[in-house]
């Protein structure tokens, strides 16, 4: 029997709007949802907090209506002395504060501002009550604070950082990526030096006759990231080589080679002019030392220029060779976050790591 010719019609399937739509109103009624949760949360906390104050004003009643004696009080009150009272409400106040911080900062703003995520994806983290404030559990992503809240991300107390410094530099020839160099060569540092007062530091180094892009920050965890293996941040080259590169050659680098160090493989390998095959892409995410130069010299070709292009998300677009700049904060974010797209996608270590 033949299929009716309106299924199609009767069975058809939402457009990419009305599934966009859809989704949107889902969020919707997902963020009301855990707004109301979050002021339900509070309104019961500040319900506790006004016993607690009631508590208090009863105890002055009390005391007001406590006729005046000669006898000396018994040491028993000697906790509500004038002293300690003072110290009973400030421990009211403070236990305010905790609850009621001052109008300041959303608390996905603040964390965004700590630098472990964007603001979106900090929302998240507080919808899924990964976030304390004051040992509290807040799942509103508008909750205010002001700073001066205990503020932990998986148990770690986080603080807006202040003063890191985030430099893209792009390099040229004939300079070292070390701080001092003992035989007076050119660094970087000397490129870079009005930049910023805060010391700061190269992640990961470029050969003396390696240019391109090149990161320059104080922010050692950051740094830290960057640079190790397991992150397996994208760096892509392009080399020019003494002569035409085979194709046999070519699919070598692409398969992997061994070289005296162990297996190394590149991520990806093309020619970066149809005119002049002397002149490669490759990108590759392993951080050994020298490793483009030795790959293509274990191959019998000796590389005339090497040109870092990308460094994770940052290329050396709109900056001249020699010159530098300060990082966006979209960029420091996309960096902090991790962002998949400069990420090498296999999940597997490769065996050079």
């Amino acid at each position: 029997m033949k299929k009716n010719g309106f299924d199609k019609f009767i069975n058809k399937e939402p457009k990419a709007a009305a599934k966009k739509e859809a989704f949107r109103q889902e969020k919707r009624r997902a963020k009301a949802a855990a707004n109301a949760l979050g002021e339900e949360m509070r309104r019961k906390k500040q319900d506790a907090l006004n016993n607690k104050l009631d508590v208090k004003d009863k105890f002055s009643t009390a005391k007001k209506n406590i006729k005046p004696t000669n006898k000396k009080q018994p040491t028993t009150y000697n906790k509500f002395s004038t002293t300690n009272k003072k110290d009973i409400g400030s421990k009211v106040q403070n236990t305010t504060s905790k609850y009621q911080p001052s109008a300041n900062m959303p608390l996905n703003k603040f964390i965004a501002h700590a630098g472990i995520c964007g603001r979106r994806e900090a929302a998240e983290l507080v919808k899924k009550g990964e976030i304390t404030v004051n040992n509290e559990i807040i799942f509103e992503p508008g909750f205010k604070v002001n700073g001066d809240e205990t503020i932990k991300f998986k148990n770690k107390r986080i603080f807006i950082q202040q003063n890191l410094v985030y430099i893209l530099l792009n390099k040229p020839k004939d300079y070292i990526t070390t701080v001092k160099d003992p035989q007076g060569r050119k660094t970087v540092f000397d490129l870079i030096k009005n930049a910023a007062p805060e010391r700061v530091y190269p992640v990961g180094r470029l050969d003396r006759n390696t240019t391109g892009v090149l990161l320059l920050t104080n922010d050692g965890d950051l740094a830290q990231k960057l640079s190790h293996p397991s992150y397996q941040i994208k760096k892509i080259y392009e080399v020019k080589l003494d002569k035409p590169v085979l194709k046999k050659d070519m699919e070598a680098i692409a398969n992997g080679i061994t070289l005296e160090d162990g297996f190394i493989q590149a991520d990806s390998i093309a020619y970066a002019d149809d005119k002049d095959k002397s002149i490669i892409g490759i990108e590759i995410h392993s951080g050994k030392n020298r490793i483009v130069r030795r790959i293509f010299e274990s191959l019998g070709y000796d590389v005339r220029n090497l040109d870092r292009v990308m460094f994770a998300n940052l290329t050396k677009k709109n900056v001249d060779r020699g010159k530098w700049r300060m990082l966006s904060e979209k960029e420091i974010r996309l960096l902090k976050f991790m962002n998949k797209s400069f990420m090498k996608n296999n999940k597997s270590k490769a065996s050079a790591e």
